[in-house]
């Protein structure tokens, strides 16, 4: 899959959004890729799932984490396609953890998915968790980087889908922005 047909794809769904938005960095956009839009329709799901599959397979992973929520759906199919198990982490207490009698073995080889990333805070904490259990980051698969590559993971990162989209510090906006009323799309 190019980047092209990842674009279409998130354009056909609709899940591609012009506004205002606040992102999870608490940083605004005029543009946010809202995945669960894009990844509602399984045969969707299992295209995306295959071309993230395909870029990853020779990392050797045994397990798929994703953070909740947005990395649940894609996170599932991809340890689907690559015939390994998936578990996710998600937040007690406003952080992630890794819950519900879910464990990592030591040295067990794990890839992250995850949906969206601008500046990699939820791919960072899944990754300190994995490591905190013992666990070995092999890599990360995403569906979308924002950042357009400049976000440096410390391991190996793979994407659908990279573009810059501009960010904005809440008290430096521009006018145009100013006018338009604000979404929280995400989760939080």
């Amino acid at each position: 899959m190019t980047s092209e047909e990842a674009l279409q794809i998130f354009r056909e769904t609709g899940a591609l959004l012009d506004g205002h938005f606040v992102l999870r960095s608490g940083r605004h956009s005029r543009q946010f890729f809202q995945c669960a839009l894009a990844l509602q329709k399984m045969p969707v799901v299992e295209k995306i799932g295959a071309a993230l599959s395909e870029r990853v397979r020779n990392l050797g992973p045994t397990t798929v984490v994703a953070p909740a929520m947005g990395g649940l759906v894609i996170g599932q199919e991809v340890a689907r396609q690559l015939g390994i198990r998936f578990i996710f982490v998600e937040k007690e207490n406003n952080t992630l953890a890794l819950r519900r009698g879910f464990e990592i073995g030591a040295d067990e080889k794990i890839l992250i998915v995850e949906d969206v990333v601008t500046q990699g805070g939820r791919a960072r904490e899944t990754m300190d968790i994995v490591r905190e259990h013992g666990g070995d980051p092999v890599g990360i698969a995403l569906v979308v980087d924002r950042s357009n590559g400049k976000v440096d993971l410390g391991v190996p990162t793979f994407c659908l889908l990279q573009m810059e989209v501009e960010t904005f510090d809440p008290s430096n906006l521009p006018e145009d922005m100013r006018k338009l009323a604000i979404t929280h799309p995400g989760s939080k």
